[in-house]
Protein backbone atom coordinates (compact mmCIF):
# COMPACT_ATOMS: atom_id res chain seq x y z
CA UNK A 1 0.00 0.00 0.00
CA UNK A 2 1.25 3.21 -0.83
CA UNK A 3 1.77 6.07 1.86
CA UNK A 4 0.56 9.06 1.29
CA UNK A 5 2.01 12.52 2.07
CA UNK A 6 -0.10 15.81 2.48
CA UNK A 7 1.58 19.03 1.27
CA UNK A 8 -0.30 22.02 2.61
CA UNK A 9 2.41 24.57 2.42
CA UNK A 10 4.22 25.77 -1.29
CA UNK A 11 7.55 23.64 -1.49
CA UNK A 12 10.60 24.06 -4.24
CA UNK A 13 9.85 21.79 -7.10
CA UNK A 14 13.24 20.32 -6.20
CA UNK A 15 11.63 19.03 -2.99
CA UNK A 16 8.31 17.87 -4.43
CA UNK A 17 10.65 15.62 -7.34
CA UNK A 18 11.77 13.95 -4.22
CA UNK A 19 8.28 12.61 -3.55
CA UNK A 20 7.20 12.11 -6.78
CA UNK A 21 9.73 10.12 -7.80
CA UNK A 22 9.13 7.66 -4.98
CA UNK A 23 7.17 4.60 -5.88
CA UNK A 24 6.28 3.66 -2.57
CA UNK A 25 5.03 7.53 -1.95
CA UNK A 26 1.56 8.94 -2.90
CA UNK A 27 1.64 12.54 -2.88
CA UNK A 28 -1.44 14.98 -2.72
CA UNK A 29 -0.44 18.86 -2.89
CA UNK A 30 -3.77 21.06 -1.80
CA UNK A 31 -1.75 24.51 -1.29
CA UNK A 32 -4.43 26.23 -3.00
CA UNK A 33 -6.72 27.86 -1.67
CA UNK A 34 -5.93 27.72 1.78
CA UNK A 35 -7.42 24.59 3.88
CA UNK A 36 -9.51 25.85 6.17
CA UNK A 37 -9.29 24.02 9.94
CA UNK A 38 -12.14 21.16 9.26
CA UNK A 39 -10.73 20.46 5.68
CA UNK A 40 -7.45 20.25 6.79
CA UNK A 41 -8.69 17.65 9.42
CA UNK A 42 -10.67 15.97 7.18
CA UNK A 43 -7.63 15.92 4.36
CA UNK A 44 -5.32 14.46 7.48
CA UNK A 45 -7.86 11.36 8.05
CA UNK A 46 -6.01 9.75 4.42
CA UNK A 47 -2.54 10.94 5.24
CA UNK A 48 0.65 8.71 6.53
CA UNK A 49 2.50 11.65 6.62
CA UNK A 50 2.42 15.75 6.22
CA UNK A 51 4.85 18.39 4.57
CA UNK A 52 4.30 21.76 6.13
CA UNK A 53 5.99 25.41 6.18
CA UNK A 54 5.16 28.10 8.14
CA UNK A 55 1.86 28.82 6.84
CA UNK A 56 0.19 25.48 8.16
CA UNK A 57 -1.21 25.38 11.91
CA UNK A 58 -1.16 21.71 13.26
CA UNK A 59 -3.13 22.56 16.16
CA UNK A 60 -5.00 20.31 18.90
CA UNK A 61 -8.12 20.80 17.79
CA UNK A 62 -6.68 19.64 13.97
CA UNK A 63 -4.80 16.73 15.50
CA UNK A 64 -7.20 15.46 17.89
CA UNK A 65 -8.14 12.10 16.75
CA UNK A 66 -5.55 12.01 13.79
CA UNK A 67 -5.54 8.07 14.09
CA UNK A 68 -3.37 7.35 10.43
CA UNK A 69 -0.75 10.47 10.64
CA UNK A 70 2.35 9.27 11.64
CA UNK A 71 4.78 12.04 11.04
CA UNK A 72 5.08 16.08 10.67
CA UNK A 73 7.70 17.55 9.17
CA UNK A 74 8.53 20.84 9.49
CA UNK A 75 9.90 22.11 6.35
CA UNK A 76 12.34 24.45 8.27
CA UNK A 77 13.53 24.94 12.07
CA UNK A 78 10.89 26.60 13.79
CA UNK A 79 7.70 24.16 15.26
CA UNK A 80 5.86 26.81 17.08
CA UNK A 81 3.01 26.45 14.72
CA UNK A 82 2.91 22.75 15.92
CA UNK A 83 0.81 21.42 19.28
CA UNK A 84 4.02 19.92 19.91
CA UNK A 85 2.35 17.78 23.12
CA UNK A 86 -1.11 17.00 21.24
CA UNK A 87 1.10 15.60 18.72
CA UNK A 88 2.41 13.63 21.07
CA UNK A 89 -0.54 12.34 22.73
CA UNK A 90 -1.40 11.29 19.26
CA UNK A 91 1.70 9.32 18.36
CA UNK A 92 2.54 11.51 15.90
CA UNK A 93 6.05 12.05 15.13
CA UNK A 94 7.29 15.59 14.93
CA UNK A 95 10.57 16.55 12.91
CA UNK A 96 12.60 19.41 11.52
CA UNK A 97 15.28 20.97 9.26
CA UNK A 98 17.88 22.17 11.01
CA UNK A 99 20.78 22.46 8.66
CA UNK A 100 18.61 23.84 5.69
CA UNK A 101 18.51 27.66 6.36
CA UNK A 102 21.96 27.62 8.03
CA UNK A 103 23.54 29.99 4.88
CA UNK A 104 21.07 32.09 4.38
CA UNK A 105 20.62 33.07 7.88
CA UNK A 106 24.32 33.67 8.35
CA UNK A 107 24.49 35.55 4.96
CA UNK A 108 21.68 38.10 6.19
CA UNK A 109 23.28 38.81 9.17
CA UNK A 110 26.19 39.84 7.72
CA UNK A 111 24.21 42.17 4.83
CA UNK A 112 22.25 43.44 7.76
CA UNK A 113 25.17 44.66 9.20
CA UNK A 114 26.36 46.20 6.51
CA UNK A 115 23.43 47.71 5.34
CA UNK A 116 23.51 49.32 8.77
CA UNK A 117 27.15 50.06 8.81
CA UNK A 118 26.67 52.17 5.42
CA UNK A 119 23.49 53.31 5.69
CA UNK A 120 22.36 51.43 2.32
CA UNK A 121 18.45 51.61 2.64
CA UNK A 122 17.85 55.51 3.97
CA UNK A 123 20.63 56.51 0.91
CA UNK A 124 18.41 54.36 -1.23
CA UNK A 125 15.25 56.14 -0.24
CA UNK A 126 16.88 59.45 -0.64
CA UNK A 127 18.12 58.64 -4.65
CA UNK A 128 14.46 57.55 -4.88
CA UNK A 129 13.11 60.52 -3.99
CA UNK A 130 15.57 62.30 -6.57
CA UNK A 131 18.40 63.80 -3.79
CA UNK A 132 21.98 63.20 -3.70
CA UNK A 133 22.86 63.44 0.14
CA UNK A 134 26.36 62.49 0.28
CA UNK A 135 27.09 63.53 3.33
CA UNK A 136 24.22 63.14 5.41
CA UNK A 137 24.85 59.12 4.30
CA UNK A 138 28.50 58.77 5.75
CA UNK A 139 29.07 55.79 7.32
CA UNK A 140 31.61 53.27 9.06
CA UNK A 141 33.41 50.36 8.05
CA UNK A 142 33.29 46.83 8.98
CA UNK A 143 37.42 46.10 9.14
CA UNK A 144 38.94 46.68 12.15
CA UNK A 145 35.56 46.50 14.79
CA UNK A 146 34.65 44.53 17.19
CA UNK A 147 31.74 42.07 16.49
CA UNK A 148 30.44 40.26 19.51
CA UNK A 149 28.40 36.94 18.87
CA UNK A 150 25.91 35.63 21.54
CA UNK A 151 25.09 32.06 20.88
CA UNK A 152 27.97 29.80 18.88
CA UNK A 153 25.61 27.15 17.01
CA UNK A 154 25.23 26.44 13.35
CA UNK A 155 24.53 30.27 12.43
CA UNK A 156 26.27 31.42 14.93
CA UNK A 157 29.25 30.17 13.47
CA UNK A 158 29.06 30.86 10.35
CA UNK A 159 28.38 34.36 10.83
CA UNK A 160 31.77 34.31 12.82
CA UNK A 161 33.72 32.73 9.89
CA UNK A 162 32.03 35.84 7.80
CA UNK A 163 32.94 38.35 9.72
CA UNK A 164 36.17 37.60 9.65
CA UNK A 165 36.86 37.21 6.53
CA UNK A 166 35.76 41.07 6.54
CA UNK A 167 38.81 41.28 8.66
CA UNK A 168 36.54 41.91 11.83
CA UNK A 169 38.13 40.73 15.40
CA UNK A 170 34.99 38.36 16.66
CA UNK A 171 34.15 37.40 20.33
CA UNK A 172 31.86 34.84 21.23
CA UNK A 173 29.82 33.78 24.07
CA UNK A 174 28.24 30.25 24.80
CA UNK A 175 28.14 28.77 27.86
CA UNK A 176 27.94 25.12 26.30
CA UNK A 177 31.18 25.33 23.17
CA UNK A 178 34.28 23.91 24.74
CA UNK A 179 37.60 26.34 24.14
CA UNK A 180 38.85 24.21 21.72
CA UNK A 181 36.07 24.05 19.34
CA UNK A 182 35.75 28.10 19.80
CA UNK A 183 39.66 28.42 18.98
CA UNK A 184 39.04 26.42 15.90
CA UNK A 185 36.94 29.12 14.53
CA UNK A 186 39.52 31.88 15.89
CA UNK A 187 36.64 32.92 18.01
CA UNK A 188 37.88 34.67 21.48
CA UNK A 189 35.41 33.03 23.97
CA UNK A 190 33.93 34.77 27.10
CA UNK A 191 31.95 32.67 29.75
CA UNK A 192 30.44 35.92 30.87
CA UNK A 193 28.29 37.74 28.56
CA UNK A 194 28.63 40.61 30.95
CA UNK A 195 32.26 40.52 30.31
CA UNK A 196 31.88 40.39 26.90
CA UNK A 197 29.47 43.50 26.01
CA UNK A 198 31.99 46.25 26.93
CA UNK A 199 34.30 45.21 23.94
CA UNK A 200 31.86 45.00 21.39
CA UNK A 201 30.51 48.20 18.86
CA UNK A 202 28.48 45.39 16.78
CA UNK A 203 26.46 42.81 18.23
CA UNK A 204 24.50 40.29 17.18
CA UNK A 205 22.74 37.11 18.63
CA UNK A 206 22.13 33.90 17.38
CA UNK A 207 20.31 31.55 20.54
CA UNK A 208 17.13 30.00 20.70
CA UNK A 209 14.40 31.94 22.21
CA UNK A 210 13.61 30.22 25.93
CA UNK A 211 13.47 31.46 29.35
CA UNK A 212 17.06 32.07 29.80
CA UNK A 213 17.75 34.30 26.59
CA UNK A 214 14.60 36.45 26.86
CA UNK A 215 15.44 39.79 26.72
CA UNK A 216 18.86 38.54 27.73
CA UNK A 217 19.79 42.10 25.45
CA UNK A 218 18.22 44.77 28.24
CA UNK A 219 18.71 48.52 29.14
CA UNK A 220 21.11 47.34 31.69
CA UNK A 221 23.32 45.13 29.39
CA UNK A 222 22.87 47.41 26.94
CA UNK A 223 24.35 50.54 29.13
CA UNK A 224 27.50 48.46 29.29
CA UNK A 225 27.77 48.37 25.63
CA UNK A 226 30.17 51.52 23.93
CA UNK A 227 28.13 54.65 23.09
CA UNK A 228 27.69 53.64 19.01
CA UNK A 229 27.21 49.97 19.08
CA UNK A 230 24.91 48.70 16.70
CA UNK A 231 22.79 45.78 17.70
CA UNK A 232 21.50 42.75 15.26
CA UNK A 233 19.23 40.45 15.65
CA UNK A 234 18.15 37.67 13.53
CA UNK A 235 17.31 35.12 15.06
CA UNK A 236 13.78 34.97 17.33
CA UNK A 237 12.02 37.86 18.07
CA UNK A 238 12.03 39.04 22.04
CA UNK A 239 16.02 38.05 22.77
CA UNK A 240 16.51 41.51 22.65
CA UNK A 241 13.89 43.52 24.55
CA UNK A 242 12.06 46.25 21.95
CA UNK A 243 11.24 48.62 23.89
CA UNK A 244 15.08 48.97 25.92
CA UNK A 245 16.36 48.88 22.39
CA UNK A 246 13.94 51.72 20.97
CA UNK A 247 14.84 53.75 24.04
CA UNK A 248 18.37 53.31 23.30
CA UNK A 249 17.89 54.46 19.84
CA UNK A 250 16.33 57.15 20.87
CA UNK A 251 18.77 58.55 23.16
CA UNK A 252 21.56 58.08 20.87
CA UNK A 253 23.89 55.80 22.96
CA UNK A 254 22.87 52.82 20.53
CA UNK A 255 24.04 53.77 16.83
CA UNK A 256 21.69 51.70 14.74
CA UNK A 257 19.85 48.55 14.90
CA UNK A 258 18.96 45.61 12.32
CA UNK A 259 16.10 43.71 13.11
CA UNK A 260 14.62 40.73 10.71
CA UNK A 261 12.68 38.99 13.79
CA UNK A 262 9.80 40.98 16.11
CA UNK A 263 8.31 39.80 19.29
CA UNK A 264 4.58 40.21 17.28
CA UNK A 265 5.12 39.35 13.55
CA UNK A 266 4.06 41.25 11.84
CA UNK A 267 4.60 43.95 14.01
CA UNK A 268 1.96 46.50 14.74
CA UNK A 269 1.14 49.44 12.91
CA UNK A 270 2.14 51.79 15.95
CA UNK A 271 5.35 49.34 16.51
CA UNK A 272 7.82 52.46 17.48
CA UNK A 273 11.22 50.53 17.19
CA UNK A 274 11.06 50.03 13.23
CA UNK A 275 10.40 53.87 12.35
CA UNK A 276 13.19 55.04 14.39
CA UNK A 277 16.05 56.70 12.28
CA UNK A 278 18.76 54.50 12.17
CA UNK A 279 16.86 50.90 12.34
CA UNK A 280 17.02 48.58 9.73
CA UNK A 281 14.09 46.09 9.82
CA UNK A 282 13.62 43.63 7.53
CA UNK A 283 10.16 41.14 7.28
CA UNK A 284 11.56 38.09 8.55
CA UNK A 285 13.83 37.09 5.51
CA UNK A 286 16.63 35.32 7.12
CA UNK A 287 16.19 31.81 5.30
CA UNK A 288 13.94 33.67 2.81
CA UNK A 289 16.43 32.36 -0.31
CA UNK A 290 15.95 30.12 -3.44
CA UNK A 291 18.67 28.20 -2.00
CA UNK A 292 17.29 27.75 1.42
CA UNK A 293 13.87 26.91 0.38
CA UNK A 294 15.56 24.03 -2.03
CA UNK A 295 17.69 23.01 0.23
CA UNK A 296 14.78 22.37 3.62
CA UNK A 297 12.36 21.12 0.92
CA UNK A 298 14.39 18.80 -0.34
CA UNK A 299 15.26 17.70 3.32
CA UNK A 300 12.00 17.56 4.48
CA UNK A 301 10.90 15.36 1.64
CA UNK A 302 14.08 13.06 2.48
CA UNK A 303 12.64 12.94 6.31
CA UNK A 304 9.55 11.81 5.32
CA UNK A 305 9.66 9.33 2.91
CA UNK A 306 12.53 7.34 4.96
CA UNK A 307 10.32 7.86 8.01
CA UNK A 308 7.61 6.16 6.22
CA UNK A 309 9.63 3.76 3.69
CA UNK A 310 12.75 2.80 5.76
CA UNK A 311 11.58 3.46 8.97
CA UNK A 312 14.09 6.09 9.47
CA UNK A 313 13.84 8.82 12.47
CA UNK A 314 15.85 12.06 12.27
CA UNK A 315 15.71 15.31 13.97
CA UNK A 316 12.74 14.42 15.76
CA UNK A 317 11.40 16.83 18.04
CA UNK A 318 9.18 14.91 20.28
CA UNK A 319 10.02 10.73 20.27
CA UNK A 320 12.95 8.66 20.61
CA UNK A 321 14.09 5.39 18.33
CA UNK A 322 12.64 2.89 20.28
CA UNK A 323 9.57 0.82 20.14
CA UNK A 324 6.70 1.37 22.07
CA UNK A 325 7.13 -1.88 24.40
CA UNK A 326 10.92 -0.66 24.97
CA UNK A 327 10.26 2.53 25.62
CA UNK A 328 7.57 2.07 28.73
CA UNK A 329 10.38 -0.66 30.39
CA UNK A 330 12.77 2.50 30.23
CA UNK A 331 10.70 5.47 31.56
CA UNK A 332 12.43 5.77 34.82
CA UNK A 333 16.01 5.22 33.37
CA UNK A 334 15.62 7.76 31.12
CA UNK A 335 14.27 10.24 33.88
CA UNK A 336 16.69 9.24 36.37
CA UNK A 337 20.01 10.09 33.69
CA UNK A 338 17.98 13.10 32.32
CA UNK A 339 17.86 14.65 36.22
CA UNK A 340 21.17 13.62 36.67
CA UNK A 341 22.30 15.95 33.86
CA UNK A 342 20.20 18.38 35.15
CA UNK A 343 21.85 18.19 38.86
CA UNK A 344 25.37 18.57 36.91
CA UNK A 345 24.93 21.36 34.49
CA UNK A 346 23.09 23.61 37.17
CA UNK A 347 26.46 23.24 39.41
CA UNK A 348 28.43 24.11 36.57
CA UNK A 349 27.67 27.76 36.38
CA UNK A 350 28.52 28.74 33.17
CA UNK A 351 31.98 26.86 33.19
CA UNK A 352 32.87 25.87 29.55
CA UNK A 353 31.95 21.99 29.69
CA UNK A 354 34.84 20.38 27.84
CA UNK A 355 33.73 16.49 28.10
CA UNK A 356 31.46 14.44 30.43
CA UNK A 357 31.35 10.58 31.23
CA UNK A 358 28.45 8.35 32.03
CA UNK A 359 28.62 4.98 33.24
CA UNK A 360 26.15 2.29 33.65
CA UNK A 361 25.78 -0.48 36.06
CA UNK A 362 23.34 -3.56 36.83
CA UNK A 363 19.82 -3.48 35.40
CA UNK A 364 20.67 -0.21 33.71
CA UNK A 365 24.26 -1.58 31.71
CA UNK A 366 21.06 -3.75 29.85
CA UNK A 367 18.95 -0.52 28.59
CA UNK A 368 19.33 1.11 25.64
CA UNK A 369 22.34 2.81 26.80
CA UNK A 370 22.67 5.23 23.91
CA UNK A 371 18.98 6.72 24.36
CA UNK A 372 19.95 6.82 28.54
CA UNK A 373 23.15 9.33 27.65
CA UNK A 374 20.88 11.28 25.15
CA UNK A 375 18.94 11.74 27.83
CA UNK A 376 21.72 12.49 29.98
CA UNK A 377 22.63 15.30 27.23
CA UNK A 378 19.33 16.84 26.97
CA UNK A 379 19.31 17.38 30.77
CA UNK A 380 23.09 18.82 30.48
CA UNK A 381 22.45 20.87 27.98
CA UNK A 382 18.66 21.56 28.21
CA UNK A 383 19.14 25.36 29.87
CA UNK A 384 20.97 26.72 26.94
CA UNK A 385 19.19 25.19 23.94
CA UNK A 386 15.77 24.97 25.58
CA UNK A 387 13.02 22.91 23.96
CA UNK A 388 15.32 22.77 20.75
CA UNK A 389 16.89 19.58 22.90
CA UNK A 390 15.46 16.27 23.39
CA UNK A 391 17.30 12.67 23.27
CA UNK A 392 17.33 12.16 19.86
CA UNK A 393 19.48 15.73 18.93
CA UNK A 394 21.20 16.03 22.12
CA UNK A 395 24.43 14.21 21.60
CA UNK A 396 24.41 15.97 17.97
CA UNK A 397 23.99 19.39 19.47
CA UNK A 398 26.93 18.52 21.63
CA UNK A 399 29.16 17.10 19.36
CA UNK A 400 28.70 20.62 17.62
CA UNK A 401 29.67 22.58 20.30
CA UNK A 402 33.47 20.04 21.06
CA UNK A 403 31.51 18.01 23.98
CA UNK A 404 32.48 14.77 24.07
CA UNK A 405 30.17 12.37 25.60
CA UNK A 406 31.76 8.97 26.40
CA UNK A 407 29.91 5.90 28.18
CA UNK A 408 30.65 2.84 29.66
CA UNK A 409 29.18 -0.59 30.82
CA UNK A 410 29.45 -2.92 33.31
CA UNK A 411 26.60 -5.64 34.01
CA UNK A 412 28.01 -6.23 37.21
CA UNK A 413 26.08 -4.84 39.73
CA UNK A 414 27.80 -2.97 42.66
CA UNK A 415 26.47 -1.73 45.85
CA UNK A 416 23.30 -1.24 43.64
CA UNK A 417 21.29 -3.59 41.49
CA UNK A 418 21.16 -0.35 39.06
CA UNK A 419 23.41 2.46 38.88
CA UNK A 420 23.83 5.60 36.50
CA UNK A 421 26.82 7.69 37.56
CA UNK A 422 27.69 11.08 35.25
CA UNK A 423 30.87 12.94 35.48
CA UNK A 424 31.67 16.47 33.71
CA UNK A 425 35.04 18.14 32.78
CA UNK A 426 34.64 22.12 32.66
CA UNK A 427 37.47 24.48 32.14
CA UNK A 428 38.04 24.56 35.80
CA UNK A 429 37.40 21.44 37.47
CA UNK A 430 36.04 17.83 37.72
CA UNK A 431 31.81 17.06 39.25
CA UNK A 432 30.53 13.94 39.88
CA UNK A 433 27.00 12.58 40.25
CA UNK A 434 25.36 8.89 40.68
CA UNK A 435 21.96 7.56 41.13
CA UNK A 436 19.86 4.81 41.17
CA UNK A 437 16.10 3.42 41.79
CA UNK A 438 14.72 1.88 44.88
CA UNK A 439 12.39 -0.41 43.99
CA UNK A 440 12.19 0.31 40.43
CA UNK A 441 10.20 4.10 41.06
CA UNK A 442 11.73 6.00 43.44
CA UNK A 443 14.34 7.93 42.10
CA UNK A 444 17.69 8.68 44.42
CA UNK A 445 21.30 10.72 44.20
CA UNK A 446 23.61 8.03 46.16
CA UNK A 447 26.87 9.63 45.24
CA UNK A 448 28.00 13.88 44.49
CA UNK A 449 31.56 14.20 43.69
CA UNK A 450 33.71 11.97 46.63
CA UNK A 451 30.85 11.68 48.61
CA UNK A 452 27.94 8.64 49.54
CA UNK A 453 24.92 10.03 50.43
CA UNK A 454 21.09 9.23 49.61
CA UNK A 455 19.02 12.10 48.83
CA UNK A 456 15.73 12.54 46.47
CA UNK A 457 16.34 13.51 42.90
CA UNK A 458 13.59 15.82 42.80
CA UNK A 459 12.02 19.59 43.52
CA UNK A 460 14.57 22.09 45.15
CA UNK A 461 17.74 20.74 46.39
CA UNK A 462 20.28 23.08 48.63
CA UNK A 463 23.48 21.38 48.18
CA UNK A 464 26.09 23.07 50.53
CA UNK A 465 29.94 22.04 50.97
CA UNK A 466 31.18 22.30 54.37
CA UNK A 467 33.55 21.36 57.16
CA UNK A 468 32.04 18.41 59.63
CA UNK A 469 31.47 19.92 62.83
CA UNK A 470 28.65 20.21 65.50
CA UNK A 471 26.09 23.19 65.14
CA UNK A 472 25.85 23.64 61.56
CA UNK A 473 22.87 21.30 60.98
CA UNK A 474 21.08 23.41 63.85
CA UNK A 475 22.14 26.97 61.83
CA UNK A 476 20.46 25.47 58.32
CA UNK A 477 17.45 24.23 60.23
CA UNK A 478 16.86 27.99 61.88
CA UNK A 479 17.71 29.47 58.43
CA UNK A 480 15.12 27.41 57.15
CA UNK A 481 12.90 27.91 59.75
CA UNK A 482 12.71 31.59 60.42
CA UNK A 483 12.03 32.23 56.86
CA UNK A 484 9.34 29.15 56.44
CA UNK A 485 11.51 27.41 54.12
CA UNK A 486 10.37 23.64 55.04
CA UNK A 487 12.66 20.68 54.75
CA UNK A 488 11.51 17.61 53.44
CA UNK A 489 14.12 15.54 53.52
CA UNK A 490 18.14 15.82 54.49
CA UNK A 491 21.40 13.72 53.53
CA UNK A 492 24.38 13.49 54.50
CA UNK A 493 28.53 12.82 53.13
CA UNK A 494 31.55 12.74 54.45
CA UNK A 495 35.32 12.31 53.64
CA UNK A 496 35.71 10.60 56.67
CA UNK A 497 34.31 8.19 59.74
CA UNK A 498 35.58 11.09 62.19
CA UNK A 499 34.51 15.00 62.50
CA UNK A 500 36.30 17.45 60.94
CA UNK A 501 37.09 16.84 57.66
CA UNK A 502 35.06 17.70 54.28
CA UNK A 503 31.69 17.03 53.94
CA UNK A 504 28.51 17.45 51.70
CA UNK A 505 24.93 17.83 52.53
CA UNK A 506 21.80 17.86 50.13
CA UNK A 507 18.64 19.01 51.46
CA UNK A 508 15.10 18.94 49.71
CA UNK A 509 12.98 21.60 50.55
CA UNK A 510 9.41 22.72 49.84
CA UNK A 511 10.60 25.96 48.11
CA UNK A 512 13.36 27.59 46.25
CA UNK A 513 14.93 29.97 49.13
CA UNK A 514 15.60 33.72 48.42
CA UNK A 515 19.24 35.14 47.33
CA UNK A 516 19.42 36.43 50.90
CA UNK A 517 19.03 33.17 52.49
CA UNK A 518 21.80 31.57 50.29
CA UNK A 519 24.06 34.59 51.25
CA UNK A 520 23.50 34.10 54.68
CA UNK A 521 24.52 30.28 54.64
CA UNK A 522 27.55 31.37 52.47
CA UNK A 523 28.51 33.80 55.18
CA UNK A 524 29.28 30.72 57.65
CA UNK A 525 32.83 30.36 58.70
CA UNK A 526 32.45 26.53 58.19
CA UNK A 527 30.48 26.37 54.65
CA UNK A 528 32.48 26.23 52.02
CA UNK A 529 29.74 26.42 48.91
CA UNK A 530 26.19 26.12 48.29
CA UNK A 531 24.78 25.64 45.45
CA UNK A 532 21.03 25.38 44.33
CA UNK A 533 19.50 22.26 41.77
CA UNK A 534 16.03 22.76 40.67
CA UNK A 535 14.45 19.35 39.68
CA UNK A 536 11.31 18.73 38.19
CA UNK A 537 8.73 16.97 40.93
CA UNK A 538 8.56 13.52 41.19
CA UNK A 539 6.73 11.23 38.45
CA UNK A 540 6.43 14.98 36.50
CA UNK A 541 6.58 14.30 32.93
CA UNK A 542 9.53 14.79 30.90
CA UNK A 543 9.25 17.60 28.41
CA UNK A 544 9.96 16.19 25.08
CA UNK A 545 8.32 12.87 25.31
CA UNK A 546 4.99 13.41 27.35
CA UNK A 547 5.99 10.20 29.20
Amino acid sequence: MLKRVLVTDNLSTAGLKVLEENPEIELVIKTDPKLTVEQLREELQEADGIVIRSGTRLTEEVLEGQTRLKAIVRAGVGVDNIDIPSATRQGIVVMNTPGGNTVSTAEHTIAMMMALSRNIAPAGASMREGKWERKLFTGTQLAGKTLGVVGLGRVGIGVAQRAQALEMRVLGYDPFISSERANEFGIELYRDIDELIPHCQYLTVHTPLTDETRGVINAERIAKMPKGVRIINCARGGIVDENDLADAVESGHVAGAALDVFTKEPPAEDFKLTKLPGVLATPHLGASTDEAQELVAVEASDIIAGFLTRNEVRHAINMAPVSASEMEGMKKYIDLAYRLGLTLAQQTHGEGIKSAEISYRGDAASKHTRLLTSSFASGLLSSALGDRINIVNANMLAEERGVTISEQTSKEAGDFSTMIAAKVVTDNRTLKVAGTMFGHEYLRMVQLDDFQLDAYLDGCLLIYRHRDVPGLIGFIGSICGKNNLNIAHMSLGRSQKEPGGDSVAVINLDAKPSDEVLEEIRNHAEVTGVDIVQLPQAGAPLPWLGL
